[in-house]
This record gives structure tokens, C-alpha cells and sequence, in this order.
């Protein structure tokens, strides 16, 4: 017998084979159709009930209908994030923002708690995690959460059943929060089961079952829903512009052809229905083809989405101009977001930061601009902008998508060496070039393959570059923008009021002696800063540093250097008594060593405090130096700016 003619033949001793198989099939569909997998005719597989939890989100969804109507609201909003690379780093940073001062009842600040404990070091949690590929986060947020005195108790029993419907034990920690007119609590939970194992949860019971089991618990403390509650709350959708849940029952009601023909025997949802519909009419979002036949927008729901959000947006507005005394005119905001206007350049003080979504831990900018309007931007990760105090001044700017001269080179290089780019390469086609000035470009290059993939490194450090090259540039640029849609620069931390009569530069005397200015209208902030300038210019005029000249301004040539330098003296004076050393002023062209020791906010610009053993010295701050507090740099002052190295030696790692 020849070795290709055995056939295995599985299954019990003497069984045939297509009988085991049938067997077989017909335990896996039972097994299935117990864990409530049983797809529709004709259903693709989507795999949305395939991990912990899909039993349990299924039995939740088979439940009567109207029991969502009855129970309490919850929301639940979810996220999973990848630990690795900078996850582990945002990680980290997430669980000391949920931490921050101010988000308890009494203002202090938050506290992390889990199962058995009401204080847990977050620390241990996150060397626990260390090594997890993922983590659940979750914000959980009755609709009545204002009538618990403490959420805890509420927070403990959800996790418990949630346990119980995965099927294992969780290691997880949560704060509750009390700053926002919605109590609601962040709950963190590492991606591994009581076996050390991937935890994977289905979807459905992360999108479904989690808000099912939170309304239940609701629901058993403060009562279910009556009659009258559930019929009034649904009056109030009626007229809302906003996603309903009536929207939602009408968009299940369309036929084919995207038409709803809204009869029913219940008089009270039929005219539910039609009343909504001809708000919806009143919208735009729908019309009446024939009698009780309603054609919907093919955007309805997006579209009420972004309506509802501006709402949100309009009402945040309010608040925080209320707040700090600076109410305006609805007609002069702004709204730079995803669903508003697109964003654009905007130079103005800040009226207040805030969080605009919490599981995806996406900022908002307030800002009183120079052109008279007060303009609300998003700004996305709130990681990526420094800290912007209220009453600073900041110029918010587009993020720029597309290719950066940098890619420009490099693509040039590579095109003219066979696709190939490596810091010995760039020398020799440009021999004018520095190895630190190659080397920016290797760095760039790293930045694209981390987020993209879309170029290749080989173990030789040689790039391999495509003729694409540019696309993916631009590509990575769309990513950045997506996380970080604006570039905030803080041009001053002074209150401009505070800048009439400061004895140092400030963004005032730059906007004075500017070639272009920043356009001023006369309203809001733009004649608040019309009038400092005035009163700055008379405050010039006495320090000699000014005088006036047929009507006009005229300034010293070497105004803002004086300014810095006496500012600069005044805060250098300050450190050595703290310090105990004396201060050595950097010169243009020397070269600046020591410890990276801290950095130091002046009205012309942070700047970073070198410490020798009997001296210190301040120069410019770059925001490149924060991960390197501590360390030895070196650099050679250019200017009003240095061209940083990591460590003394000469041919360390430029950061320049």
C-alpha cells in the first residue's frame, strides 16, 4: 500500500464517518443555539456575541420589549485600549486624570476604589497590568445618579454580575465623579480573565448588555419607571432636536424604500409618531409621500447627532461665559468640532478647557478671540496641548496635513538611490548637510512606521521608501490630525490686563512692533487689547524705551531685548537665593552644559534652568525636554534659541 493512499477516518471505533459528522453538527448547533447564537436565515456572521458575555447579551436582548421604557436610563459609554507602545504611557496618564483634583462632591480629588477595598493604590494596579495587551474603560452614568449619595455600592454589585456574566473574576478599580451635573463613575478593567488569560468580551454585551444590567440594579434601587413618568418623558422627544428613541423606533419601521408607515392600535405611540414626524418635517429630515407615508433623510440619524452635539456645545458656552462674567451674544460664537464649522486661526484669551468626551479623553478650548467673536474649539487629546491657563493667550492654529519639507528630502534622497535612505546616503547627496540634521529625518521616518507601517526599516538601519512616499506622509499627517485637529501655541501667560505696566517683554510689545499685527475689531477682546496697547505705549514712553513722533509710536531697536533682559535679571535674582548658586548668563554662540534641573514660566516664555555645580543658567525652553529632566544636556546658544544634545558628549543624540 502506498503512503498517499490512507484516509483517517475520526470518531469512534466502527462508526462511519458522515454519521459522526451529523452527530457532530448537531451538537455544535445545539451548543450554539443554548448560548443564544442561533443566526437569522440568511444572517452574516459578524461575531458580535463571540467572547465573554454574548449569553448573557442575548438572553437581555430577547427580554419584552417595553421593559427598556420601564427601567432606569443608564449610559454606558465603553472603549478598549491597546496597551502597547504609548498605550502603556496613556495608561498611566488616564489613571491620573481621573484621579484630578475637584471631581468629588466636596471638590478634593478623586479616589480609586474596587471590590473589597474603598482606597486602592493605583500604582499596584498599573505594575498588575504591566505586560496586559489590553484594557477595558468604562463610564457608567444614571440617568438618575444624583439621587445616590455614593456610587460605590451601585458601582460593586454591577461588577459583580458582570463577573458572574463572564464568567470570571475582574481585576478592576473605579473613581466616581461628582463635577458634572451626572454623577457617573470610571471604571477601569485589565484585559485578563482569573487565568491569566486574554479576556475578551463579546460586542454585543460591551455595546448592549452592560447598560442592561446597570438599568436592573437602577431600576431595584429607586423604583421602576410609572405610567405617567415613561409617557411624559416620551412627550418631551416629540420636540427635541436631538437622536430620540422615537427616532429610533421609526427608522426600524422603514420599508425597502426607506419608507415609514407609522399605524398602530395604540392611540398614545400613534400620535407619538406623527408628532414627531412632523417635527422631523420641520427639520428638513422627512416628507409626507401619501396619506400616513413618511419618506426619512438618508442622514437622519447622523444628522440629529450632530445637532444634539451642537446643542451640548451651545449649553457649554453658556456656562463657562456666564461663569466668568463675559456673557455675549449667541450670534458671536464660533464653533470649530467635527460637526460645526471647520477650524481656522484663531488668536484670543482663554475662557475655559474642558472635557468634551471622557473615555476618549477629547478636549475643548474656549477662546475670547482678538476678532471680537468667542470661538469653541476642539482640540482633541488633551495630552498633546500644554496647560492653558484661563486668561492666557494663545494662538490656535490648523494642523497642517500635508507633506513637511522633511519628507520632501527624503523622498528626493531615496528616488535618487534606488528607494533607499540611511544617514550615511543623505550625506553623501548633500555633503553640506550635518549628521544631527540627518538624523531628524530617521526620526520622522520611525514616527511614520510606528503609526502607519507604511514604511520599512531593515536590520541594517537603510529605509526602504516608496514612490508613494509623499501619500504616506500625508496619510500620518490625517492620523496626528484626527487625535490633535489644532496646534495650540501659548504666546503668553499674562493676563493681558496684567501686561499695561509689567517691567518685561510681553505678547503686547510683540504685537506692537510687528510688521503684521494681529487684526483688532473693535468689540469683546479685541478692544479690551486695543485699549492695553494704548495704556502699554504710554508705560513705554516713561521707561524711555518710546516716544512719540508726528502721531505715531516709535520704538527703541532693541526695545524687547531690554524688556527680557531686565525680567530675566529680576527671576534669575529669585533662583540664586533658592538655589544658592550664582546665575552665569548665556551668550549667543557659547556653549551651555549642566543638569537639566526644572523650567520656569516667564512672561516672555518658559524657559529651562542648567545647573553647574556653583552656577545655573536660563535659556529657552524647548518642549522636547521634558522627558529629560534630570539629565546632562549640552548646547550652543543661536540667538534667542539653542540647539539642544542629551548628554555632555559632543556627538550625543540631538534634540534640536
Amino acid at each position: 500500500m502506498q503512503d498517499d493512499e490512507f484516509r483517517p477516518k475520526l470518531g469512534k471505533i466502527g462508526s462511519r464517518g458522515s454519521e459522526a459528522g451529523k452527530r457532530y453538527a448537531g451538537q455544535l448547533r445545539a451548543a450554539i443555539n443554548r448560548a443564544g447564537g442561533r443566526p437569522r436565515r440568511g444572517a452574516r456572521f459578524t461575531g458580535s456575541r463571540t467572547g465573554r458575555g454574548g449569553a448573557a447579551a442575548a438572553l437581555l436582548k430577547s427580554r419584552d420589549r417595553y421593559a427598556a421604557f420601564r427601567q432606569r436610563r443608564v449610559v454606558v459609554k465603553a472603549r478598549i485600549v491597546k496597551l502597547a507602545g504609548r498605550g502603556a504611557v496613556g495608561a498611566r496618564a488616564h489613571l491620573r486624570y481621573i484621579q484630578r483634583d475637584g471631581v468629588t462632591r466636596e471638590g478634593a480629588p478623586g479616589e480609586l476604589y474596587g471590590a473589597d477595598s474603598d482606597r486602592i493604590d493605583g500604582k499596584a494596579f498599573v505594575d498588575r497590568a504591566d505586560g496586559d495587551r489590553h484594557q477595558f474603560r468604562f463610564i457608567v452614568a444614571p440617568e438618575d445618579g444624583i439621587e445616590y449619595d455614593d456610587l460605590k455600592p451601585l458601582t460593586r454589585r454591577l461588577m459583580a454580575q458582570m463577573e458572574e456574566d463572564l464568567g470570571t473574576r475582574l481585576d478592576w478599580v473605579a473613581v466616581d465623579h461628582f463635577n458634572t451635573g451626572h454623577p457617573h463613575t470610571h471604571i477601569i478593567v485589565r484585559g485578563k480573565d482569573d487565568r491569566g488569560a486574554n479576556l475578551v468580551i463579546a460586542r454585543d454585551y460591551i455595546a448592549s448588555g452592560l447598560r442592561e444590567r446597570a438599568a436592573e440594579l437602577v431600576s431595584l434601587d429607586l423604583g421602576p419607571r410609572t405610567d405617567r413618568q415613561i409617557e411624559q418623558r416620551l412627550r418631551q422627544e416629540v420636540e427635541q432636536e436631538r437622536f430620540t428613541s422615537i427616532d429610533r423606533q421609526l427608522l426600524r419601521m422603514r420599508d425597502d424604500d426607506g419608507v415609514v408607515s407609522p399605524a398602530t392600535r395604540e392611540a398614545f405611540r400613534h400620535t407619538l409618531h406623527q408628532g414627531r414626524l412632523r417635527k422631523l418635517e420641520r427639520m428638513g429630515l422627512a416628507q409626507e409621500v401619501g396619506s400616513g407615508r413618511w419618506r426619512l433623510d438618508g442622514e437622519l440619524e447622523a444628522t440629529l447627532r450632530g445637532i444634539g452635539e451642537r446643542g451640548d456645545i451651545i449649553k457649554t458656552m453658556h456656562r463657562e461665559l456666564t461663569g466668568k462674567g463675559l456673557a455675549r451674544s449667541a450670534a458671536g460664537w464660533v464653533i470649530h468640532h467635527r460637526s460645526g464649522e471647520p477650524a481656522q486661526r484663531v488668536v484670543g484669551r482663554v475662557v475655559g478647557r474642558g472635557l468634551a468626551d471622557e473615555i476618549d479623553d477629547r478636549h475643548y478650548l474656549i477662546v475670547d478671540g482678538v476678532d471680537g467673536k468667542t470661538h469653541y474649539i476642539d482640540i482633541g487629546k488633551g495630552e498633546g496641548t500644554e496647560p492653558t491657563p484661563d486668561g492666557c493667550i494663545v494662538r490656535v492654529t490648523p494642523r497642517n496635513t500635508e507633506p513637511r519639507q522633511v519628507d520632501l528630502t527624503t523622498a528626493e534622497i531615496a528616488a535618487a538611490h534606488g528607494g533607499r535612505y540611511n544617514v550615511d546616503i543623505h550625506l553623501r547627496h548633500d555633503p553640506s548637510a550635518t549628521e544631527s540634521f540627518a538624523a531628524t529625518h530617521v526620526r520622522r521616518l520611525e514616527a511614520i512606521r510606528r503609526a502607519t507601517r507604511a514604511v520599512e526599516r531593515q536590520p541594517d538601519g537603510t529605509w526602504l521608501i516608496g514612490s508613494d512616499h509623499l501619500d504616506r506622509a500625508s496619510e500620518y499627517e490625517r492620523l496626528r490630525a484626527r487625535a490633535e485637529p489644532v496646534v495650540v501655541e501659548k504666546l503668553s501667560s499674562l493676563s493681558v490686563q496684567r501686561q499695561a505696566g509689567f517691567d518685561g517683554v510681553t505678547w503686547t510689545d510683540q504685537e506692537l512692533v510687528s510688521d503684521k499685527p494681529e487684526p483688532l475689531r473693535n468689540s469683546g477682546f479685541g478692544r479690551e487689547v486695543r485699549e492695553v496697547q494704548i495704556r502699554r505705549g504710554q508705560w513705554l514712553i516713561v521707561q524711555g524705551l518710546a516716544h512719540e513722533e508726528q502721531g505715531r509710536m516709535v520704538f527703541r531697536a532693541n526695545m524687547l531685548s531690554i524688556l527680557r533682559q531686565r525680567e530675566l535679571n529680576r527671576v534669575a535674582g529669585q533662583l540664586s537665593d533658592e538655589l544658592g548658586l550664582s546665575y552665569s548668563e548665556a551668550r549667543s554662540g557659547e556653549r551651555v552644559e549642566g543638569t537639566l534641573r526644572r523650567s520656569v514660566e516667564l512672561a516672555s516664555g518658559r524657559y529651562a534652568v542648567i545647573e553647574k555645580s556653583r552656577e545655573f543658567t536660563l535659556v529657552p525652553w524647548r518642549p522636547v525636554l521634558d522627558r529629560h529632566i534630570g539629565k546632562e544636556v549640552s548646547g550652543i546658544m543661536r540667538g534667542e534659541g539653542i540647539s539642544w544634545t542629551i548628554g555632555r558628549q559632543r556627538s550625543g543624540p540631538s534634540v534640536s
